[in-house]
């Protein structure tokens, strides 16, 4: 089995605009005489690769924590196809994906709302991307509130540059965060080895 890191690091992932800036504090330190390390660590929740949870645009949805952990963990399929998804493109595609769906677009692949639409009315539970967010700049709300309002998470800030397309086995488990509508993650992907097992 062949295990794939796709997240970014967290201290240098760049900040989305209007979020706090990353901070880490040392608070104790070896090279200083103290007898262990020990920092404190300041960020957004939407920092690196992180999950939205349907509270982010949704205040009927539902928090992080509250989301099933099976969400995070199966089969997926990881598309490389760049640009602002459009429903039809979506229609086209999502009989070949599985119930979670990553797209791969060096940072410039966007749900357009109508994308959201198909994809709320599907079996998908997760979808995700490697740019910081699924939706286009000009047009964050509507495909962000989609998504929220049918249950579907939403998977930020990956780093699928080394990933081809096909299925995998994702595991992306959110940290615990009760009550709030995002967290960051270590998602990863598992392939199957090629050839005589």
């Amino acid at each position: 089995m062949i295990i794939h890191d796709i997240s970014v690091d967290a201290l240098t992932a760049p900040v989305f605009e209007g979020d706090p800036p990353t901070a880490v504090e040392r608070l104790k330190s070896i090279d200083d005489l103290d007898e262990y390390n020990l920092s404190a660590l300041s960020m957004s929740v939407h920092t690196g690769t992180h999950i939205d949870a349907p509270l982010h645009y949704n205040e009927e949805g539902v928090s992080i924590d509250r989301l099933r952990l099976n969400t995070f963990y199966g089969k997926c399929t990881v598309i490389g196809v760049q640009g602002i998804l459009t429903g039809e493109d979506m229609e086209k595609l999502l009989p070949y994906c599985k119930r979670r769906v990553l797209f791969r677009g060096n940072g410039n692949t966007f749900l357009s709302h109508s994308a959201a639409i198909v994809l709320a009315e599907s079996r998908v539970v997760l979808v995700g991307t490697d740019a910081p967010s699924i939706a286009p700049p000009f047009d964050e709300n509507k495909p962000h509130r989609e998504l929220a309002r049918a249950g579907i998470a939403v998977l930020e800030g990956l780093n699928l540059s080394q990933i081809e397309n096909g299925d995998y086995t994702l595991c992306a488990f959110p940290m615990k965060l009760c009550g709030l509508e995002a967290a960051p993650c270590r998602a990863i992907l598992l392939e199957m080895e090629k050839g005589l097992n």
